[in-house]
């Protein structure tokens, strides 16, 4: 284990702004590829996700598992929502309900399987973490990457309905790029980038972003089920878990106040609130308590005091 001082990546108190009081958003280190051949190969049980159920990007890769239906190739280890100094703890340093300690590597932190990997380690201890049994070390912790890993890499040896779900199919590959390309830097990121700017000048435009990228996304919507090519897509998946979060923590703990979903936005609300009751994949992989506790047990720069608000009334609205 390391000695050196690692706070600075761990704990999201301190943070770095840039200049002008923006947050800009590191680039994942770690982007290895399962594929025949190569160091690492499909495998049942092979590969472990380490996941935070407060985590947009975790959530990406917990639906698509599920979707897939990787439960006996990809165990996972949950854990808890309350951040602090030292990041991610697991849930024999913090017995949140619903986190787990880490069976794999008896870990503390999630920072303890970057340093134990890469002493040298410098960027964030970031969650969604795929994580080899074999060579016991970290495949990719990028989760747009992990969610295509997850589409095509094991299907060789998945029953043919599962198989043959495709969430990135060819035929539309360039529609969801293009979504992608704007909905990531103005609605997924761009709540961040609201929420953590510590300048009006950086939060002003950054606000402005999110709500007209959400205006557009609802007038695409209007009377669909899904984003692209009447079907669910990884652009589906990618949007729905920071729309999830919107009204529970985006509005009030980001200021993203302009509009809520469930009052503002109709077809995106019908969307959002059709996957969440109809495909357990969304369901089961979201956890209001973990989520709301998260960002505001954790941020102590935004929220000091830690009160965890009580609402919205329902968190969810049924169908």
């Amino acid at each position: 284990m390391t000695t050196r001082d690692v706070t600075g990546q761990a704990d999201i108190t301190k943070m770095k702004v840039e200049k002008d009081g923006s947050f800009k958003r590191l680039d994942a280190s770690f982007r290895n590829s399962i594929a025949p051949g190569t160091k690492f190969e499909a495998a049942a049980d092979r590969y472990h996700l380490y996941v935070s159920l407060a985590c947009p990007w975790a959530t990406r890769t917990l639906i698509v598992r599920k979707l897939k239906g990787l439960e006996d190739f990809i165990s996972v280890s949950v854990v808890s929502p309350r951040m602090g100094g030292n990041g991610w703890p697991f849930a024999n340093i913090d017995p949140f309900p619903g986190a787990d300690a880490d069976t794999v590597n008896n870990a503390a932190h999630v920072k303890d399987l970057y340093l134990g990997v890469q002493p040298d380690y410098t960027g964030r201890f970031t969650v969604p973490v795929l994580w080899d049994k074999k060579h016991k070390t970290i495949v990719n912790n990028e989760s747009s990457e992990i969610i295509r890993l997850f589409n095509t890499a094991f299907n060789h040896l998945l029953p043919a309905d599962k198989a043959a779900l495709d969430f990135y199919p060819e035929e539309l590959r360039s529609q969801i790029d293009e979504l992608n390309e704007w909905i990531y830097p103005n609605i997924n990121n761009g709540v961040y980038r609201a929420g953590f700017a510590t300048t009006q000048e950086a939060y002003l435009p950054a606000v402005n972003d999110v709500f007209n990228a959400l205006d557009k996304v609802e007038k695409i919507l209007e009377g669909k089920d899904y984003l692209v090519g009447n079907k669910l897509t990884e652009a589906d998946i990618r949007l729905w878990v920071t729309i999830i979060r919107f009204d529970p923590v985006y509005v009030g703990h980001f200021k993203c106040n302009f509009r809520t979903i469930r009052d503002g936005y109709p077809a995106i609300d019908l969307w959002l609130r059709k996957l969440y009751w109809n495909n357990d994949a969304f369901k089961s992989s979201t956890n209001f308590d973990h989520i709301k506790t998260h960002y505001y047990w954790s941020h102590g720069s935004i929220n000091p005091t830690k009160v965890v608000p009580a609402g919205p009334l329902p968190v969810i609205r049924p169908l």
